[in-house]
Parts: C-alpha cells; sequence; structure tokens
C-alpha cells in the first residue's frame, strides 16, 4: 500500500477547521451548507455564500471539496436542493455526499459527482451495483465487521463494479469520531423528545443524558458499568489501521464537523503518520500506542473499535461529555504580527501565559498552530509568567495572524 492510495477526509465546521485540515495533510474534506445536511443546526455549519470560498480554499492546496447533502429532502425543498447542487456544479465541487434519490439523480443531471452516505446503510456489493449507475464512492453501513466490509470490496473487485466516471467504486469508512447508537445513524429519540429530528441534522443528542433504566412489571433495574446506557464511546480504528486499509477502505472518513480546529488538526495528522508507517513497514505496537497517546489529548468520549472487530455489543461512556487528557485554556488574542522577526504580540486577557506550557493558536486563515514559547518578553524583559491585562512576546513557529486566539493546554484535572 501507497499512502496516496487512501484518501484521508477531515470534517470541516469552520474555516479554521478547515485550514488545520489543509495544513495537517488531509487529501480532502467535507462540510455542509444551509439546511439539507447532517449538522444544520450546529454552530458548524456555512452559509451557500461561504462555498465559493471554502472549495477555492482546498483546491488551492491540491484538496478535494465534499458538499454534504445528506438529510432527508422534502416536496417543499426540491427548489433549495437544486439551487444548492446549481451552485455546488458551478462552484467545481468534487463530489456530493447524498442519501436521497432526488438529490442523488439530480446531482448526476447537473454533473456532480455522488458519493453514497451511510445513511442508506449499504451492506453487500449487490446494493453497492444498484448505487453504481450513480455514484463513485460508497459508505458502506457502520454496523459492518471487517471480514463484510472485505467481501463486499472483493465483489466489488471480481464484478468490477464501476461508477459513472468508469472507475471501480471505493468504498469510503467511518475510521474515527463520535458513533450513534442507532443505525447506520438513523435515530429518532431526538425527534420523540424534542421534536427536533436527527435525520434533518438537528439532532439534541438525548442519547449522551445519563438514564436509569427500570422495568416497570417488575420493578427490576438493568445494572450497566455507567448511567449513560445510550451513549457509545467514539471510533477509533488507528489499533488495527492496516486490516482496515486491507479490507479494501480507500477513504478513511472522520467524524467531527462540530469538533474543534486543533482535533481536526490532531486526528489527520496521527492517521496519516499511521499510513505512511504502513507504507514503510513500521507500524508497531509502540508506535500506535504513541498516536492513541496523542488522540486522547483532544475531545473524546473514550475510544472503542466499533463494530469492525466483531463487537457483539456497544461500549459505552462512562464519562459526560469529552474524556480528553488535556483542555485547552483561554489566554489572549494576537495583536501584531511581525514577521521578519517571526514574532507575535498578544494581549494577555483571561488567563496567565507561562513559560513550558504547550501553547494553540487559532484563527480562520491559520487553522491550528500548537507550540511551546521557548520565551516571553514583557516590555522587552524575559519573564516566567504574563498576567492577565499585559502585553507580551513570543517567537512563532510559523505565520500566524493579528486577531488569532491564543489558548494553554493544561490536564484535565486543572481544570
Amino acid at each position: 500500500m501507497r499512502r496516496e492510495e487512501i484518501e484521508i477526509m477531515a470534517p470541516c465546521g469552520s474555516y479554521e477547521s478547515l485550514h488545520a485540515a489543509i495544513n495537517a495533510g488531509a487529501d480532502s474534506i467535507y462540510f455542509g451548507v444551509g439546511q439539507l445536511n447532517m449538522r444544520s443546526a450546529s454552530a458548524a455549519n456555512f452559509t451557500l455564500d461561504d462555498l465559493a470560498k471554502i472549495v477555492a480554499t482546498a483546491h488551492a492546496h491540491g484538496v478535494k471539496a465534499y458538499l454534504t447533502v445528506n438529510t432527508v429532502v422534502y416536496e417543499e425543498e426540491i427548489d433549495t436542493l437544486h439551487k444548492l447542487l446549481d451552485r455546488a456544479a458551478a462552484e467545481k465541487v468534487d463530489a456530493v455526499i447524498v442519501s436521497d434519490q432526488a438529490a442523488i439523480l439530480y446531482a448526476r443531471s447537473v454533473g456532480l459527482e455522488v458519493h453514497i452516505s451511510t445513511q442508506l446503510s449499504i451492506s453487500n456489493s449487490e446494493t453497492v451495483k444498484f448505487y453504481s449507475q450513480w455514484a463513485d464512492t460508497v459508505v458502506l453501513a457502520r454496523e459492518l465487521s471487517l471480514e463484510q466490509v472485505a467481501s463486499v470490496s472483493r465483489r466489488i473487485e471480481e464484478e468490477n463494479i464501476c461508477g459513472p466516471n468508469g472507475e471501480r467504486v471505493k468504498i469510503e469508512m467511518f475510521a474515527h469520531g463520535a458513533l450513534c447508537m442507532s443505525v447506520s445513524g438513523k435515530c429518532f429519540l431526538s425527534l420523540h423528545a424534542t421534536g427536533c429530528s436527527a435525520n434533518r441534522g438537528a439532532c439534541r443528542q438525548i442519547c449522551r443524558h445519563a438514564y436509569t433504566l427500570v422495568d416497570r412489571d417488575t420493578g427490576e433495574e438493568l445494572h450497566t458499568d455507567g448511567p449513560y446506557l445510550l451513549s457509545p464511546k467514539d471510533l477509533c480504528t488507528i489499533d488495527f489501521l492496516d486490516r482496515f486499509v486491507e479490507a479494501g477502505v480507500r477513504v478513511l472518513k472522520i467524524e467531527g464537523r462540530a469538533r474543534p480546529a486543533e482535533y481536526v488538526k490532531r486526528v489527520v495528522e496521527c492517521y496519516d503518520r499511521a499510513l505512511r508507517a504502513i507504507e514503510h513497514g513500521s507500524f508497531t505496537p509502540e508506535r500506535v500506542a504513541k498516536w492513541k497517546e496523542e488522540l486522547s489529548t483532544v475531545f473524546n468520549r473514550g475510544y472503542w473499535g466499533g463494530y469492525y472487530l466483531n463487537s457483539p455489543v456497544v461500549e459505552l461512556s462512562k464519562n459526560y461529555g469529552s474524556s480528553a487528557s488535556v483542555r485547552k485554556v483561554y489566554v489572549g488574542r494576537i495583536t501584531n504580527v511581525f514577521k521578519k522577526a517571526k514574532v507575535g504580540e498578544i494581549l494577555v486577557e483571561a488567563s496567565p501565559l507561562e513559560l513550558g506550557r504547550k501553547v494553540l493558536i487559532t484563527g480562520e486563515t491559520t487553522g491550528a498552530v500548537e507550540f511551546k514559547p521557548e520565551q516571553i518578553w514583557v516590555d522587552e524583559h524575559p519573564v516566567e509568567v504574563a498576567l492577565q491585562g499585559k502585553k507580551c512576546s513570543v517567537k512563532l513557529p510559523q505565520q500566524i495572524h493579528r486577531g488569532d486566539r491564543l489558548y494553554k493546554y493544561v490536564p484535565a484535572e486543572e481544570v
């Protein structure tokens, strides 16, 4: 396997995440615009006017841009769907990720490449063959084992199942990120409890709450390891990424359009390193352990291998929210950048900046930059700590921009 044969697809819910994905080595990004995507009600969503800028930025760096249009589409939304896909074609989006047949057919009619979303729960090669009339890439059901994925992949190869572009249909699978209790993400719990449909991009994550399950006939309580009966741990495949690739997966999809830029950066970097290690024969348990440690520093609910390893039951989260080993704490903002000297001026606003702490700088054109300042200057004098209300200066490892925000990382137990 060569690294260039495998595509890392990164989530993009902000311009910070877009640049973080590009700088970390992603081969493609996926994003949503407007209301017809599965993250439409989250803060991680773009408008139609953002579309051209996102695509142009990605293409300028040799990265493909995929638009998600994967919700249920109602009759009154057909015109909106057509306008969105027309615009996507005009801006040269590389493909659209869709599930509704109306979106599939219209996308093809305007010349857009189609990728089938996991919402269709494709689980066999016959269904792949059916959708190959329109689709060049398919995301198989999340509930398949690696053996089942490999079986579908073999049939695609043996029968030479090709998409409209004349090439064999590619298999895309979720490789990392949040998992849902429902089959391939088709959940109705949020709709039942709040009137907000997950299948319309408005999930309220009712599953992440703590529950007690009691048999109303007997009064018997179901005991589990914790109170989060419907909240799975996050998926992580880096432990067995070599087997994942051997099963025929050619696109590694990272979940997380609502996650911050540092999450995108860290996950893309780790999976990129793992793929290069597989290519060069240096994919070892020791290196995997190191990558898992790095992945544990960003948002996660604990990790498990999903259903790929024939797990009979879901592994549930033991905590509410993130189990990340570190947290970011806002320090201040960049007020000036001296490009020739590679120095940034920081107004310390919310928390002191201490020497020796790893910091994160994020911005719409910066992405996510991490480093440890070697020195901190206040009033041209080196200091150990820059306090709130002060302006300080630090040497920069790469280009950042005025207005960027600076955070420091602290152990989770300190927050």
